[in-house]
């Protein structure tokens, strides 16, 4: 009966979240919002199917361990350093005055200082997925404005980390706290060295062996074993959260040359448990707790939507930093997520947070998300304000701005009207590549052969290792910005998919596809391809000019064969390229 259970829980959950994920969508919101209603729908504060809070909690463990294995893989320290003169002080003072602000909440509604210090803590950390889908769908993650934004959110999921080691060792009930602070901290120092050095080598050798064997399924394997094993390792080991041991995994693999490929290929199962993640929290959401006790979840909405923003907004403006930047990061930082859930929950577990507790979290949580792009949408309202407050003039456009204090970072790239990007570097890939750069094209590869990539890469060619029907993988070599996509093997894996991706990633880019026989070339086309190419007519076409040419045939006869037989062979397929 177990099974079934598990089953039901599964498809259930992912049904519901399914259709509200894909409501909400609709509605303009964020699919999180879908997630955690949809959780409330299979809960058993609402009619009808209730699915097994048990079986969920438990498969929400494996959501929790890889969600933090991929913010371990997106944590990119040049990122972070780019920016830490403003990120590293107004992320610490900003979760700190939030913790504050909702500890006091806490004491407000009676819950006690224990209870309020993790209630506060829980509220004080922003969702990385919900900022960094809000900056995207606005046109500002690749801002000045959005690097420091992002980097902030880096540094507020390094502050979570710290809170997850450190809340059992300050709000335990065995020991003393600050003896039992310092030896949590010393495991964990262990755990890294171990993880980070030790790991450092062992992980890469892994994924080279995995890598080799040429099997999408082996890297996938490999890469979710290396994540759940140091998870489990770390707790059962160092007595660490599994999410911490998940956590450093993803940094060492984040690190390596297989970064982006683990992201791409890996990580889509961890979206999927992640929905599950976010179900579980819903399933804890009794709406019926909001009208018995409002104050803390209006008070929670006060920090996260109020003190978070407007002490974001005074640190980045006192920095020196323009009204434009300071308006962009503190709307983007008005919401909390997958962090406060794990927080909460943790609190939970110690027996610090009640089931009341923590539907506060989640209103708050379902709420901020909610209002979330709708308070970004202000951000240029307030920076307005704040123009003319300061007496700046204005700027146009949206990353034209300078850092403050000559710090100049980038604003990601630009137009780049002399790349290409290849995808393969076989026999005529290679010859590609060379007579791009003979001509003052910048070529640029995506191959999944490690040692071509290494090789190119020694050479001085931009090489990406990854599968290139992956979006991702597209941006990482460049596509939004290049002229051409070219797929120089007639067997690229997830062709069609890739030529569509490319199509919304970049319109306007020239695609030309390889194929072997003149019955894939419409397919190809259809998928957006502008130029196709078949082995099979080709050779037909320099078979026919050779043997006319040998035969004694004119020039022009050999002309007007070969545009008859040309439009014989694509006649029915479309003028070949």
């Amino acid at each position: 009966m177990h099974e079934f259970d598990l089953i039901l829980t599964l498809t259930g959950g992912l049904a519901a979240a399914l259709v509200c994920g894909y409501g909400s969508l609709r509605l303009g919101l964020s699919p999180i919002v879908g997630y955690l209603v949809a959780g409330l729908i299979v809960g058993p504060y609402t009619p009808g199917y209730v699915a097994d809070r048990t079986i969920a909690g438990e498969l929400a463990e494996v959501g929790i361990i890889l969600l933090m294995f991929g913010v371990g893989l997106q944590f990119h320290l040049e990122e972070l350093l780019a920016v830490k003169t403003v990120a590293v002080p107004g992320a610490l003072a900003g979760a700190v005055s939030a913790a504050i602000a909702g500890t006091l909440v806490g004491l407000a509604a009676g819950w006690g200082l224990k209870a309020g210090a993790v209630f506060g803590l829980s509220i004080s950390v922003a969702s990385t997925v919900v900022l960094l889908r809000v900056l995207s769908d606005a046109g500002e993650l690749h801002t000045r404005a959005g690097h420091v934004a992002v980097g902030w959110l880096v540094v507020e999921d390094v502050i979570a980390v710290v809170m997850l080691v450190a809340l059992p060792s300050v709000f335990g009930e065995a020991g003393h706290p600050a003896w039992s602070l310092i030896l949590a901290l010393a495991k964990v120092a262990a755990l890294a060295v171990l993880t980070l050095y030790g790991g450092g080598r062992l992980i890469p050798w892994l994924l080279t062996r995995a890598a080799a064997t040429r099997s999408r399924e082996l890297f996938t394997l490999t890469v979710l074993v290396l994540a759940m094993g140091i998870a489990v390792g770390a707790a059962r080991g160092f007595g660490v959260s599994m999410a911490l041991g998940a956590f450093l995994a993803g940094m060492v693999v984040g690190q390596s040359e297989f970064s982006l490929r683990a992201a791409t290929e890996a990580l889509p199962m961890r979206d999927a448990f992640a929905v599950l993640f976010f179900v579980s929290v819903g399933m804890l959401f009794d709406p019926r707790q909001l009208i018995r006790s409002p104050v803390p979840v209006a008070g929670a909405l006060a920090v996260i939507l109020l003190v978070k923003p407007i002490v974001a907004m005074a640190i980045v403006r006192g920095l020196g930093y323009t009204s434009r930047t300071s308006a962009t990061v503190a709307s983007a930082l008005g919401q909390i997520g997958e962090f406060s859930f794990i927080l909460a929950g943790a609190g939970r577990s110690m027996g610090i947070l009640d089931d009341a507790m923590v539907n506060a979290v989640v209103a708050a949580a379902i709420a901020s998300i909610t209002i979330s792009p709708i308070a970004y949408r202000l951000r240029r309202p307030i920076e307005g304000v704040l123009r003319r407050i300061a007496g700046e003039p204005r700027v146009e456009g949206t990353g034209s701005e300078p850092m403050a204090g000559g710090d100049r970072s980038g604003s990601g790239h630009g137009p780049d009207r002399d790349r290409v990007v290849i995808v393969g570097c076989g026999p005529v890939g290679q010859t590609l590549v060379r007579l791009l750069r003979e001509n003052q094209f910048e070529p640029s590869v995506i191959e999944l052969n490690l040692e071509t990539v290494r090789r190119l890469t020694g050479e001085g060619i931009a090489a990406v290792y990854g599968d290139a029907s992956r979006r991702e993988t597209l941006q990482e070599a460049g596509l939004p910005g290049a002229v051409a996509l070219v797929f120089s093997a007639s067997r690229s894996a997830g062709m069609t998919e890739a030529i569509r991706i490319a199509r919304v990633l970049n319109p306007r880019v020239l695609i030309a596809a390889r194929g072997d026989y003149l019955t894939e070339l419409p397919t190809l086309r259809e998928a957006g391809a502008d130029l196709v190419f078949s082995g099979e007519g080709e050779v037909a076409l320099s078979m026919t000019e050779a043997m006319l040419r040998r035969l004694g045939a004119t020039p022009e006869q050999v002309d007007r064969e070969r545009d008859r037989v040309r439009s014989e062979l694509f006649g029915r397929t479309g003028k070949e390229g």
